[in-house]
């Protein structure tokens, strides 16, 4: 097995593509396999998805819906509303697992990896990479 990980910023507002850097790790691959990908952070998770014609905004307009941004949360330690950035990871998982065919990484036409991350308090996170080679 082979592992890595990928340092990026998230600066906001919630969704950060990290397609090109997953890619760039997957280039030095070689046959097929599967990717496992890790966000060891409790407020941030990673998802597939459409990005640049306004799927962003309505995630964000969803996350709204789904976990409001309001001071009721018993999670209480960082910023307000900080209690409901606990509850992501339950909804968007902080891992998933990718195909590799031919040393490149299987992906739709349409679909980005990105970092679902409503957390203000830290910007920086670490992606965790494992190939398992078939």
């Amino acid at each position: 097995m082979r592992t890595g990980k990928i340092d990026v910023d998230t600066p906001g507002p919630l969704v950060t593509d990290i397609t090109a850097q997953v890619q760039g790790w997957v280039e030095d691959l070689e046959g097929d396999g599967l990717l496992n990908l890790f966000l060891p952070h409790a407020t941030a998770g990673l998802a597939l998805m459409e990005t640049g014609t306004g799927s962003d905004q309505d995630l964000v307009a969803a996350m709204e819906r789904i976990l409001p941004r309001h001071d009721r949360y018993l999670h209480s330690h960082g910023y307000v509303v900080h209690g409901r950035d606990h509850l992501l990871p339950v909804l968007v998982s902080p891992s998933m697992i990718m195909p590799v065919h031919g040393g490149e990484l299987v992906i739709g036409t349409y679909q980005s990896v990105v970092i679902v991350d409503p957390n203000r308090d830290n910007n920086h996170r670490t992606v965790i990479l494992s190939f398992l080679q078939d």
